[in-house]
């Protein structure tokens, strides 16, 4: 238990670290306003889909292919989308719908989940993590990119100009671009990949010193009641709920412990670039951000003792 709970932390710590180092380049006004626009557009317009495409060539699609566990794991995370939509139509402000269910549902797979399927169960945790990650970032940015559109305020909610922004949303291009490279195993020149990464590595730095900057206390007060519903949806509720459906449709040792892994994970940074891309209570995200990465460490290591306890892992 305790090598886990170290493996957690060493994982999730890093992500604060960055956090922090965003809230104190603000305080000492090295960064401003403008610069965290700046670096968002970035981030979300070049240095994320290069990091996305980047990742999806490089997953062996073949070492790991299951298709009833994956058509399972689509399933449970479109469930995840229709549950968190169906609470925030009850609890949630309207203007704020899309960044809840986004935080409520769009977890960090390919930064915590995949570290940590790796370091649970090894090669095959590498294999069947990066699949489950090439296959659920299409899904995230589809899905995201819906309920932004329909309650941001730069958004439309006919069907039309809901297709258009997933069509134009950057994160699907750099995706889908990269799907025929995977699937064909087509090699790029190694100096090409090379500069593609050390562009790439500018992604997760930039987006959490952004998020930091954007942090404040009086934010963190005013949406503490939204952005802990939507916390608790994304790392109580909703694994606990798939991990359960996973163990009735049979799935059970390393599978059974990699979805849960994957269903656990904390919100993804992700979701405050695409919510500040489309003037989105961006603030809002980054709350929801923090309070699932802090959460993190605790629910997975709490889930992973019951299921080991329950002899399920």
């Amino acid at each position: 238990m305790l090598p886990m709970v170290l493996q957690t932390l060493s994982v999730t710590a890093p992500v604060f670290v960055m956090l922090f180092i965003g809230v104190a380049l603000m305080r000492l006004r090295l960064i401003d306003g403008a610069f965290i626009h700046t670096a968002s557009t970035l981030v979300f317009k070049a240095t994320m889909p290069t990091l996305l495409f980047l990742s999806v060539i490089k997953a062996d699609l073949s070492a790991a292919l299951q298709p009833t566990l994956l058509v399972y794991y689509v399933a449970a995370t479109v469930g995840g989308f229709l549950l968190a939509w169906a609470w925030a139509l009850w609890r949630c402000p309207v203007a704020d719908r899309g960044v809840y269910v986004q935080g409520a549902f769009r977890g960090n797979n390919g930064v915590v989940g995949l570290a940590l399927a790796t370091s649970l169960y090894g090669d095959y945790g590498l294999s069947l993590g990066g699949v489950l990650a090439g296959l659920v970032i299409l899904l995230y940015n589809s899905l995201s990119a819906v309920v932004l559109a329909i309650y941001s305020p730069d958004g439309q909610a006919d069907a039309g100009a809901i297709i258009r922004s997933i069509l134009r949303n950057p994160l699907i291009i750099g995706v889908t671009a990269a799907i025929p490279f995977a699937y064909w195993q087509i090699a790029l020149p190694d100096w090409l990949m090379t500069s593609g990464q050390y562009f790439a590595q500018l992604t997760l730095p930039l987006a959490l010193i952004c998020i930091g900057g954007t942090l404040s206390i009086s934010v963190l007060r005013e949406s503490s009641s939204v952005a802990m519903s939507s916390s608790l949806m994304k790392m109580v509720w909703f694994p606990a709920l798939a991990t359960l459906g996973a163990w009735l449709c049979g799935f059970r040792g390393a599978e059974l412990g990699i979805l849960f892994l994957y269903f656990g994970c904390p919100t993804a940074s992700s979701s405050f670039v695409m919510a500040r891309a489309v003037n989105s209570n961006h603030q809002l995200a980054a709350t929801i951000i923090v309070i699932t990465t802090l959460g993190a460490a605790l629910t997975i290591n709490v889930g992973l003792f019951l299921l080991g306890w329950a002899g399920w892992i």
